[in-house]
C-alpha cells in the first residue's frame, strides 16, 4: 500500500487489473514465441477493454470505474498492475499506445477514425519509429530523408533502427527529415501503413523478450494526408509522446520491482540457512529494507510525476524534469532491486523460467529506451539551470533514447 493518496476505486481497479494479468493474460503470454508480435495477447487486451482506456479522455463515459478516465496517472497504475503479474502483457498494451498516441493527439479525423479503433480492438498493431544507427539519443540528428516528390508529397529513404514491434507492426509512427540542417525544426511526423511500397524490415535478436526491429525506407511515398501534426514540427509530436510515457516506463520498472521484492519477502520468510530464516540474518533483513524503500520512492516520483501531467499537460512548467526524473529513479531502482533479489535467492533465481531470472532479462532495458538514464540526467540538469537564469545554449540536448518502446 503506497502513502500516495488512491481513492479507494483505483485501489481496486489495480487490484482487478493484478488478476485479470495472471488469470487471462499470462497464459496468452507464456504461448508466445519472444521476439514475436503476441497477436492472440494484443486481442485480448482489447477484448478486456484495457487499449480502450490508452486513448479514452479524463471524465469519459466507461473509462475505468473511479478511474476519471485515461490520464497519466491512470496509465501509470495500469502498466504498474499489470507489469507485477505479467511483463509481457504490459509492453504489449504499453507498445500500442506509444505508437498510436500520436495519431490519437496529432492524427487527422480521417487518420483517427482509419487507425484508432483496430487498435483500440486489438485488431491492428502500432509501432513508434523514431530512433536510427545514428540518431538515438539524439534524436534532432535524425538521417531518415523526406524527399519532395510532387505538390503535396515526400519519398522516405533511410533506415531505422531499435524500433518495437517492428518489422510486424501494421502501420509506424515515422520521423523523418524534412527540413535539412534545422536539427529538431526540421523533422516531419508521418503515419505510415507497413504495406507501402519500398518499406520492408527485419526482426533484431535483443536481450528483451519483446518484439524489436529494423526498417528500411526505399523511396517510400507519403503524402499530405500521411503527416501527423505539422510539416516540419514532428519534433514536438515525438516529445510530447515521449513526455506522457516516460513517467508510465517507470511505473513498469515499479512493477517489477514490486514482483522481485514480494518474491524475496516470501523466499526470505521460509528459506532455511546457518540455523534459521533468512530473514533473521540482519544482513538480509536490511537488504530487503533498502529495496522497500527504493521502490517506495520510485512509485511516489512516479506518481507525483503523472498527477502533475494530468494537473498541468504536457506543456506546464517542470513536465519534462518531473517525467525524466520519475522514469530515471523508477528504472534504476528496479534494476537494483531485481538484481538484489537475485541474489537472495541464489543459484534457483538463475534458472531459465524463474521469476527473477525473467525479470532480470526485462529489466535491462528500460534503462536505455525511451531516453537513457543518461539522456534523463541531462534532460533534469537543463531545466534546473534554465530556472536560474534564460541564458540560451547552443550545446544540443538529447531528448530521446536509442529504442523507443514501453
Amino acid at each position: 500500500m503506497t502513502a500516495f493518496s488512491l481513492d479507494p476505486a483505483r485501489t481496486a481497479r489495480c487490484a482487478e487489473l493484478r488478476a485479470l494479468a495472471a488469470e487471462r493474460l499470462r497464459p496468452l503470454a507464456e504461448k508466445g514465441e519472444p521476439g514475436r508480435v503476441n497477436r492472440p495477447l494484443v486481442a485480448e487486451l482489447g477484448q478486456l477493454g484495457l487499449l480502450d482506456a490508452l486513448f479514452e479522455e479524463r471524465g469519459e463515459a466507461g473509462a475505468g470505474a473511479g478511474a476519471g478516465g485515461s490520464g497519466a496517472l491512470d496509465l501509470c497504475l495500469m502498466r504498474e498492475s499489470l507489469a507485477y503479474a505479467c511483463t509481457e502483457a504490459e509492453t504489449a498494451l504499453a507498445l500500442q499506445g506509444l505508437g498510436a498516441h500520436p495519431v490519437h493527439a496529432h492524427g487527422t479525423r480521417a487518420q483517427r477514425e482509419r487507425w484508432l479503433p483496430p487498435v483500440r480492438a486489438g485488431q491492428a498493431v502500432a509501432a513508434f519509429a523514431l530512433s536510427e544507427p545514428g540518431a538515438g539519443s539524439d534524436a534532432a540528428a535524425l538521417g531518415l530523408t523526406a524527399e519532395p516528390d510532387g505538390p503535396d508529397g515526400w519519398r522516405l529513404t533511410g533506415e531505422k533502427c531499435w524500433i518495437s514491434n517492428a518489422p510486424e507492426a501494421d502501420f509506424y509512427t515515422v520521423f523523418a527529415r524534412t527540413a535539412p540542417g534545422a536539427g529538431a525544426r526540421g523533422v516531419t511526423a508521418f503515419l505510415v501503413p507497413a504495406d507501402r511500397a519500398g518499406l520492408t524490415g527485419a526482426p533484431l535478436d535483443m536481450l528483451s523478450p519483446h518484439p524489436i526491429g529494423a526498417l528500411d525506407f526505399d523511396g517510400v511515398r507519403v503524402g499530405g494526408d500521411d503527416v501527423l501534426g505539422e510539416v516540419d514540427r514532428g519534433f514536438r509530436v515525438a516529445m510530447t509522446t515521449l513526455n506522457r510515457f516516460r513517467p508510465s516506463v517507470g511505473a513498469f520498472a515499479v512493477g517489477m520491482a514490486q514482483s522481485a521484492l514480494d518474491a524475496t519477502l516470501a523466499h526470505t520468510a521460509e528459506r532455511t540457512a546457518f540455523g534459521g530464516k533468512l530473514k533473521d540474518l540482519q544482513a538480509v533483513a536490511h537488504q530487503v529494507a533498502e529495496m522497500a524503500t527504493r521502490t517506495e520512492a520510485a512509485r511516489l516520483m512516479v506518481y507525483a510525476a503523472a498527477a502533475a501531467y494530468d494537473r498541468e499537460g504536457p506543456r506546464g512548467e517542470g513536465i519534462a524534469r518531473r517525467a525524466a526524473m520519475a522514469k530515471l529513479i523508477a528504472t534504476e531502482t528496479a534494476q537494483y532491486v531485481v538484481d538484489a533479489a537475485v541474489q537472495l535467492h541464489g543459484a534457483r533465481a538463475l534458472r531459465r523460467g524463474h521469476l527473477l531470472e525473467h525479470l532480470y532479462r526485462e529489466v535491462r532495458a528500460p534503462r536505455i529506451y525511451e531516453g537513457a538514464s543518461e539522456v534523463q540526467r541531462t534532460v533534469i540538469a537543463k531545466e534546473l539551470y534554465a530556472s536560474l537564469a534564460p541564458a540560451p545554449s547552443s550545446a544540443p540536448t538529447p531528448t530521446s533514447g536509442e529504442e523507443p518502446s514501453a
